[in-house]
């Protein structure tokens, strides 16, 4: 009876179950299945994302395509595919790998990607959502192959910085994170997002939230997103500044130290982000202020002009913000003046709050701010810098201290300045406190064991007063310890320095103070003579630093070190002259200390941490509440690595090589012994010019006596030479009035010649005449014979063959009868001018014998020949012109004798051709056939 039951169908797996649904889905043309299926998929993604990845992915996607205008589907697929980024982690099949493949599935497309980013111009919450959550999730695995795609997308970043305008805070969140993970690293994505107006939107996102203080995390994520969108881009910096976005960070500053509310009522952890904020927003700001980048000092004018400088100082004033708020914010005060001179200089005209007193409770007083006394802002940075002694406010000190550099950075003028009211200051006694020459000078003894570093800062602060300024150094060498007059001691800053150093390692001091003593002697002994002869009049200092070298003490590697590097200085730059010479010195540290000692102590110093790895190390407090491992001044670092092969041989040089200066870059030095064999030969030189000089006097009295001698001598010749130009006028005037007679002469002689003259011309135009008239005959019958010979030659060329050789008879005779004609005209032309020449030749030779003061004259009458010679060629030229005529005609008559030829050469030839055909030729027909034979080559 049970035989028709149908039995239970056998259990599907669930990779069978995934492939189904996965078929069902691609081939499905309902939309109600397609969402079934997906929807199915979904409840397998997240405990098999594999299975569901490699059946269903492709499907997934197209459906996104497919199904793109329905909500309901979008956000199920959406869904779907977040699972399979985000799996369960003790699922069979999660894998990392899973969410690299599934991204290459995206982004190996560009319209993936832009298919995701379409989804966000829809209004529905979680299409929008989704796909940020979902392209995030690509750019966490993908990160360069989906900065490309949203790059390259049509309007992607323009659709993605829109998403920011939306009221939902889910959404927006979700596109400030994506944004934020976007543009770390791309500059090409930071300029599009940046010209996207994003500024003004996280602007206002800032304060939709409440600012710096009531802001929450997304405030910490505005900032962050303004971070990568600054950092190394002038670019985007400039379009910042010049769109106006430096008062909104003016504003944001302002209020952090405006606060209504007290720190009892804002809960603790709101404390924290506000002050995550803040310190995000001094972060933005260190952005603009890059040491040597482009831009940095029309920022740094910038954030003057906008109070962002006044605002950091009162902010780093202020006693209830965080010790490491108020250090970022001086920082950040010394980033916008350094370098800048003009900001420089105005920057000690602010005032803040004093950092020795603590504000009341309420105090509405004015010339007060915060209720606190206000000073300028050098005091109550050098109040903050030397006179706060607790460990927690070290960063805050060290902070002041480098404010207090860049105050003076690369700027002279500020520099002495500063320096000058420091010792004034000293030797008035006044703000012991705040004065770095009066801690330095005049230390305290209890002040060292429970503040170091207010030593240390002021042998720093005093270091970069002197570095490399010989003008600096001079002027603090001039201070003095002790009264003269009242009989104590005088005490150079320099000895009085160094026996506060060499007391302080007898009493084995904190080693803070004593490396800041040693780097303040170093950089102000280097390349300084006069100072290493001041530190040279105490022998004592010498034998008390070479002790230090050698004491077995481990735990003050830094000590010795700098010990051998200043004792390795003043060795360098000692002399011969100085008080403790540059031999004795040498053989005293060789002695003393030994020199595998000096290379070993500063071998160990070069390697130690805090020295090798001091730009790597953060130079801050560590929190623990002890004394921070800060020994060293970043200056002091590079100086101390760029001189070290320097220093480290110093101990080698020959005593007797003394250096004198740095000069381009390259190490000079000199002997002293060469210098004193020079100065004895100067000293001889010296000797031997004074004799000379002597000589020169007597010489000198000789040549006065001379000179009087040559004068009267001088007299006597002018009065002969008077005498002699009277003599010589009157022969002068005698042979002017010879000169006039013969002068008249020589004009009658010059009219005879010339009257001559013009007679040979006249004739010389008559012959000349005659001859152009007989040559012009004598042509125009040569032209009428060649016309005769032309018509001849046409009329009888039928008959050429017969009078060829008459005709040439003819032309022959007519050309030497031509010729000869030609020879008699040239000849008698020639004899013409030669009988002429004669004559002339006479004439002159006459002329010649009857007066030598015709000379002159003659010159002038062999000119006017040369010109009449000239007229002369001048007719030769024009019978070569004749001449070359004649030439003309003459080869017309030659080429009327190669057409003969030529025409003889075909008689001959036709006379061939009919031997060859059997014709019988006569010589007497052939004068008979010459024209029929011409006619016939016509033909042919």
């Amino acid at each position: 009876m049970f035989s028709n039951i149908t039995s239970a169908p056998a259990k599907q797996s669930v990779s069978e179950t995934i492939n189904v649904l996965s078929g069902r889905l691609s081939s499905a043309t309902l939309l109600e299945d397609r969402r079934a299926a997906i929807l199915g998929l979904r409840s397998f993604a997240k405990e098999y994302p594999a299975s569901v990845a490699s059946g269903a992915l492709r499907s997934l996607i197209g459906s996104l395509s497919k199904d793109g205008e329905d909500v309901d589907t979008v956000k199920v697929v959406l869904e779907t595919l977040l699972m399979l980024f985000s799996p369960n982690q003790d699922s069979p099949e999660a894998s990392e790998e899973i969410a690299l493949w599934l991204a290459d599935e995206f982004t190996q497309r560009q319209e993936n990607v832009t298919l995701l980013l379409d989804f966000l111009e829809t209004a529905d919450f979680y299409s929008r959502l989704y796909s940020l959550q979902l392209l995030l999730a690509i750019l966490s695995a993908r990160t360069e192959r989906t900065e490309i795609c949203v790059f390259t997308a049509p309007l992607g970043i323009s659709r993605l910085v829109a998403v920011l305008d939306d009221r939902r805070d889910a959404v927006r969140n979700e596109a400030l994170t994506l944004l934020t993970y976007l543009t770390p690293s791309s500059p090409d994505i930071q300029k599009l997002v940046a010209f996207s107006n994003v500024f003004k939107r996280v602007f206002d996102i800032i304060t939709a939230e409440g600012g710096l203080s009531e802001g929450d995390r997304i405030v910490e994520d505005c900032l962050i997103l303004l971070a990568n969108l600054m950092r190394l881009n002038p670019s985007n910096q400039s379009l910042f500044r010049e769109e106006g976005y430096i008062p909104y960070i003016a504003k944001l500053l302002e209020s952090t130290y405006h606060s209504d509310k007290g720190e009892d009522e804002i809960a603790h952890w709101a404390q924290e982000q506000g002050n995550r904020n803040i310190y995000a927003l001094i972060a933005v700001i260190r952005l603009f202020l890059v040491p040597g980048a482009v831009g940095t000092s029309q920022n740094q004018a910038a954030f003057w002009k906008h109070g962002v400088l006044y605002h950091a100082l009162q902010l780093a004033f202020t006693h209830h913000a965080e010790m490491s708020i108020r250090a970022e914010a001086l920082t950040t005060c010394a980033d916008i003046i350094r370098g800048n001179s003009k900001l420089q200089e105005t920057f000690a005209q602010l005032q803040v709050p004093s950092v020795l007193e603590t504000p009341p409770a309420a105090d509405g007083q004015s010339g007060k701010a915060n209720g606190v006394s206000a000073v300028y802002v050098i005091d109550g940075l050098l109040d903050l810098t030397l006179s706060v002694p607790t460990t927690q406010a070290f960063d805050l000190r060290l902070a002041a201290c480098q404010c207090i550099k860049a105050y003076f950075f690369n700027h002279p003028d500020v520099r002495l300045h500063i320096l000058r009211r420091a010792i004034d200051g000293h030797a008035s006694g006044v703000d012991e406190t705040a004065n770095v020459l009066t801690t330095l000078l005049r230390p305290s003894d209890d002040s060292a064991p429970m503040d170091p570093y207010r030593h240390w800062f002021a042998a720093v602060i005093t270091f970069h007063l002197v570095f490399d300024s010989a003008e600096a150094k001079a002027l603090v060498m001039s201070v003095t310890e002790g009264d003269a007059e009242s009989g104590e001691e005088v005490v150079t800053s320099i000895q009085t320095i160094t026996a506060h150093l060499v007391s302080g390692l007898a009493r084995v001091e904190d080693d803070r103070v004593s490396v800041g003593y040693l780097m303040l002697l170093i950089g102000w002994l280097f390349e300084d003579m006069d100072g290493v002869n001041d530190f040279l009049g105490e022998g004592s200092n010498i034998q008390a630093l070479a002790q230090e070298v050698v004491k077995h003490n481990p735990s003050s590697v830094l000590v010795q070190g700098l010990c051998a590097m200043i004792l390795g200085v003043v060795y360098e730059f000692s002399t011969k002259d100085s008080p403790l010479p540059r031999s004795t010195l040498h053989s005293v540290l060789t002695s003393r200390m030994g020199r595998d000692k000096y290379v070993d102590s500063l071998s160990k110093l070069r390697s130690h941490p805090f020295m090798r790895d001091f730009e790597v190390t953060p130079q801050k407090s560590d929190g623990s509440g002890n004394q921070p491992d800060v020994y060293f001044d970043a200056t002091f670092v590079d100086f101390f690595k760029d001189n070290y092969s320097r220093i480290v041989r110093a101990i080698d040089r020959d005593p007797g090589m003394e250096i004198s200066v740095m000069t381009n870059g390259v190490q000079k030095g000199i002997s002293r012994d060469m210098v004193d064999s020079l100065r004895s030969q100067v000293d001889e030189k010296e000797r031997a010019l004074q004799a000379a000089l002597v000589d020169m006097a007597s010489l000198e009295g000789k040549f006065g006596q001379e000179q009087a001698d040559h004068r009267r001598t001088k007299e006597v010749s002018a009065a002969d030479l008077a005498r002699i130009k009277s003599v010589n006028e009157a022969i002068q005037r005698n042979h002017e009035e010879e000169s006039k007679k013969i002068a008249a002469q020589q004009r009658a002689k010059e009219e005879a010649y010339q009257k001559q003259l013009d007679a040979a011309r006249e004739e010389a135009k008559i012959a000349a005449k005659a001859i152009h008239d007989e040559h012009g005959a004598k042509e125009a019958e040569l032209q009428r014979q060649l016309d005769y010979v032309r018509k001849t030659t046409e009329a009888e060329v039928v008959r050429a063959q017969r009078r060829s050789e008459a005709e040439k008879a003819d032309l022959r005779a007519t050309i030497s009868r031509l010729e000869v004609d030609l020879m008699k005209a040239n000849k008698a032309k020639a004899e013409e001018l030669h009988t002429a020449q004669e004559e002339f030749a006479a004439k002159l030779s006459a002329e010649q014998s009857k007066s030598k003061s015709a000379d002159e004259r003659r010159a002038k009458l062999e000119k006017q020949l040369s010109q009449k010679d000239k007229d002369l060629e001048e007719s030769r030229t024009q019978l070569e012109e004749k001449e070359e005529q004649k030439s003309a005609t003459q080869a017309e008559l030659d080429d009327l004798l190669m057409v003969f030829g030529d025409l003889e050469e075909k008689v001959d030839k036709y006379k061939k051709r009919l031997v060859e055909l059997g014709e019988t030729v006569s010589d007497g027909e052939d004068n008979d056939d010459d024209d029929e034979d011409a006619e016939e080559d016509d033909v042919d």
